[in-house]
C-alpha cells in the first residue's frame, strides 16, 4: 500500500524570461548579430495559498461542546470481541475506530483494550459532540452498540450518565441524551459545500487522550465504502490524523462548524495512515432527527440490485452506452416499485432527480436517504436511448439489503448437448434443486456445462454458471441460448447476464477477430 505523505504548503514563484540571442548561420560576409527583441516579463502567478492557519480561537470556541464517551459493553458483545482474530491477521480493509469487532492493538494497559490492567473488561471509549443546549449528543453507533451504560465527560470535567435515544447501524450514527445546565452546542455546517483541498479540524480522545486537536485537508468527498454495510453514506475523506478513540468526534471547517462525524480509517496496522473518513453532517442530522422523532430510521428503496463494479469499456460497448457512467441493473426485486415501473435487468440508471450517477456507489445514498413514499425521477439508458421513469419509493426491507446466495456443489443435471453457438457455451437444463439454490424461476436460465470458447473463458464464464439473459433476451433452455447467440460474429460484444453463488452480473464476451472463438 502506498503511504500518504503529509500535505505541504507550496509557495509558487515565477522568474522573468531571459532574452534570447539568435546568431545567423555563416554567410559570405560577416554580419553583426541582431539581438531579438526582449520579451516583457511575465506577470507573477496569483498566490493561491497564503500563510498557515492558526486554530487556537476555533478550538477555544468549539472544545466545550466536544465530549468523551465511555461505554460499558454487555457480556454478549464482549464475547463476540473475544472471538475475533489478532490484529495482524486482519486484511487491509476499512477498520472502525474502537469498533466492537476489532481488539485494541496497543498492548497491556492501553485504553480500550478489554481485560488489560487499567481498563475494565468490556469498556469502549470514543468521542461525541453536543448538538443542542438541551443535551442531545451525537456519536458513532459502533461506540455504544451493545452498551449497558454510557458515561459522558465534558471539557470542564463534569460527568453525566447518558441515555441512548437510538442508533442506526447503516449510517453508524447514534443519539445520546444527557441532563445538564450550561451546555455548549456545536453548530452544524453544510456538508454539501465541502470541497477537496479545504482545511478540516478534528477534536477527540485518541487512545483516551481527551481534547486532542488534529488538522489536515479534505482529500475527497462522496467516497463509498465497499467493506461495510454503510452503502448509504457518501463519506468525506480527509488526511486529518484520526485514531481509535476519535470515533464519533466532530470534523470541523475553519468557521468552527461541524461538517462530519469521524467514523473510520483505512489501515493495515489499526493506526492512522493518512486516510480517514467522516459521515457528512447533513446526513447525520437527518438520521438524528428521525431517531428523536420515531426511535428508528426509515429509508426508501426502488427494488433493484446492481453490479457493485463500475461499467467496463466492454460492457459499455455491448450495451451501446456512450460512456461508462451509471449503475448497471442486474436484478429486479419481484413486486418492487422498479418492477411496477417497468425497469428491467440490463437497464443502466444514469441519474436520479437530475444528479448524475458516476459510479454504482452513488446510487444507494441518493435513494436510501429519501423517505418512503417520496417520488424520484430516474434517467435510464435502454436500447440505445435514455428513458425517464418516475418511481414512488417503498420502505426498505432489511432482508433485501443483500441477496445472499448459498454456495455448495450443484445437484446433478441432465447430460449436456454439444455446443452449437459461436461462443462455445454448452448448456444444460437446470434441476429443481439448482433453481432453489440460486433463486431462479421455472422456465428461466441455462446452466453452463462446458466452456469451449476462448473468448468466453477469458471473460470469466465457468461451468456451473447460469446464463439468464443474452443482451435483453431471456433464455430458459440450451436451444434458446443457441438461438440467442446464433448471430454473434467475430468482433461483436455480447452481454450475458450470469448468476452463480457469488451473485448476478453482466459479463461482456467478445469473440476474437482472428476467428478463434
Amino acid at each position: 500500500m502506498k503511504k500518504v505523505l503529509p500535505a505541504a504548503v507550496l509557495v509558487v514563484a515565477t522568474a522573468a524570461a531571459t532574452a534570447a540571442v539568435i546568431l545567423p548561420i555563416a554567410t559570405a560576409e560577416p554580419q553583426a548579430a541582431a539581438a531579438a527583441p526582449q520579451q516583457a516579463p511575465a506577470a507573477p502567478a496569483q498566490q493561491l495559498v497564503t500563510g498557515l492557519p492558526d486554530f487556537t480561537r476555533l478550538v477555544e470556541q468549539v472544545a466545550p461542546g466536544v465530549v468523551s464517551i465511555e461505554a460499558t459493553i454487555g457480556a454478549d458483545r464482549t464475547a463476540q470481541r473475544g472471538q475475533m482474530p489478532q490484529d495482524d491477521m486482519l486484511p487491509d480493509i476499512f477498520r472502525r475506530l474502537l469498533g466492537p469487532d476489532f481488539p485494541f492493538p496497543g498492548g497491556p494497559g492501553g485504553p480500550g483494550f478489554p481485560g488489560e490492567p487499567g481498563m475494565p473488561r468490556g469498556t469502549s471509549m470514543g468521542t461525541g459532540f453536543i448538538v443542542s443546549a438541551d443535551g442531545y449528543v451525537l456519536t458513532n453507533h459502533h461506540v455504544v452498540a451493545g452498551a449497558e451504560s454510557v458515561t459522558v465527560r465534558l471539557q470542564d470535567r463534569r460527568q453525566f450518565d447518558a441515555k441512548i435515544v437510538g442508533s442506526d447501524e447503516e449510517s453508524d450514527v447514534a443519539v445520546l441524551k444527557i441532563e445538564g445546565n450550561g451546555l455548549t452546542a456545536l453548530r452544524a455546517g453544510d456538508s454539501r459545500q465541502v470541497k477537496s483541498g479545504q482545511w478540516a479540524v478534528a477534536i477527540g480522545s485518541p487512545f483516551g487522550l481527551e481534547q486532542s486537536v488534529t488538522a489536515g485537508i479534505v482529500s475527497a468527498v462522496g467516497r463509498s465504502n465497499p467493506y461495510t454495510n454503510q452503502q448509504y453514506v457518501p463519506f468525506i475523506q480527509t488526511d486529518v490524523a484520526i485514531n481509535r478513540g476519535n470515533s464519533g468526534g466532530p470534523l470541523l471547517n475553519t468557521r468552527g462548524e461541524v461538517i462530519g462525524i469521524n467514523s473510520q480509517i483505512f489501515s493495515n496496522t489499526g493506526g492512522f495512515q493518512g486516510v480517514s473518513f467522516a459521515i457528512p453532517i447533513d446526513m447525520a442530522m437527518n438520521v438524528a432527527e428521525q431517531i428523536k422523532a420515531t426511535g428508528s430510521v426509515q429509508r426508501g428503496q426502488i427494488g433493484v440490485r446492481f453490479q457493485a463494479q463500475g461499467i467496463s469499456a466492454d460492457q459499455a460497448r455491448g450495451f451501446g452506452l456512450p460512456d461508462t457512467l451509471g449503475a448497471l441493473v442486474s436484478e429486479i426485486v419481484p413486486g418492487s416499485p422498479a418492477e411496477k415501473a417497468g425497469l428491467e435487468p440490463g437497464d443502466v440508471i444514469r441519474s436520479v432527480d437530475g444528479t448524475t450517477i458516476y459510479q454504482p456507489s452513488d446510487l444507494p445514498p441518493l435513494i436510501g436517504n429519501k423517505a418512503p413514499g417520496a417520488k424520484v425521477r430516474l434517467s435510464v439508458f435502454r436500447e440505445g436511448r435514455e428513458r425517464t421513469f418516475e418511481i414512488t419509493l417503498a420502505p426498505l426491507d432489511r432482508n433485501e439489503l443483500a441477496a445472499v446466495r448459498q454456495g455448495g456443489q450443484p445437484a446433478p443435471s441432465p447430460a449436456p448437448s454439444a455446443s452449437s453457438n459461436p461462443l462455445g457455451l454448452v448448456g444444460q437444463e437446470l434441476t429443481a434443486a439448482q433453481r432453489r439454490q440460486l433463486g431462479i424461476e421455472e422456465g428461466k436460465g441455462v446452466r453452463i456445462a462446458q466452456v469451449t470458447g476462448l473468448a468466453a473463458r477469458s471473460a470469466g464464464i465457468q461451468p456451473g454458471d447460469v446464463v439468464l439473459r443474452v443482451g435483453r433476451e431471456d433464455v430458459g433452455s440450451p436451444a434458446e441460448l443457441d438461438r440467442a447467440l446464433r448471430g454473434v460474429k467475430a468482433g461483436d460484444t455480447v452481454m450475458l447476464l450470469v448468476r452463480n453463488p457469488r451473485g448476478t452480473q453482466f459479463v461482456a464476451v467478445t469473440p476474437r477477430e482472428d476467428g478463434e472463438r
